[in-house]
């Protein structure tokens, strides 16, 4: 035996069977739901239960993301959204018409974080057009947070059901 195939069976680098992807799902999912436009949820909290000066903090972190997220769409949008199309095509076709798990396990990954990205420039674009203040402001941020964890608990639920199915189908050694 030698070491590459050691190492292989060692560490199973089949996707859904493997305890590090779901942790890495897990761990994804938990940070965007915590990094609302770029603001730690935390300080959206504190703004709305103390006001004053935390109150400023979150509006001056929201503007300064907000600009700087519609800065990049106007700027390079298009070639962001053309290079997201061409990564997002091409792991569905390896993963679901070559059947490379690899390629299925990162696209279950990324297509939903696709959403959470056009919810997130919609949302800031909304921000630069209202200018929402104190309370206005952590409940937008509040219903932001809420269809971002959604579309997480969709996407989790999603993955889970197509690795038990692959791990099922395909047994833990692949056959």
């Amino acid at each position: 035996m030698d070491w590459y195939q050691t190492v292989f069976e060692l560490i199973d680098m089949r996707s859904f069977s493997n305890l590090w992807f779901w942790i890495a799902l897990a761990v994804l999912w938990s940070s965007t739901s915590h990094w609302v436009l770029g603001v730690p949820y935390d300080l959206v909290l504190r703004a709305r239960r103390n006001g004053g000066e935390a109150m400023a903090d979150l509006e001056d972190m929201v503007r300064i993301n907000t600009s700087r997220m519609i800065y990049i769409a106007n700027v390079s949008g298009v070639w962001l959204m053309a290079f997201g199309f061409f990564v997002l095509t091409s792991l569905a076709l390896l993963g679901f018409h070559y059947r490379v798990e690899f390629a299925q396990a990162v696209f279950l990954l990324l297509f939903p974080m696709s959403f959470v990205a056009m919810l997130s420039l919609q949302t800031a674009r909304a921000f630069v057009r209202d200018e929402p203040t104190g309370e206005d402001l952590c409940k937008r941020m509040y219903n932001h947070r809420l269809w971002t964890q959604l579309i997480g608990m969709i996407s989790i639920f999603v993955t889970a059901m197509w690795g038990m199915y692959q791990n099922v189908t395909f047994g833990v050694l692949g056959g």
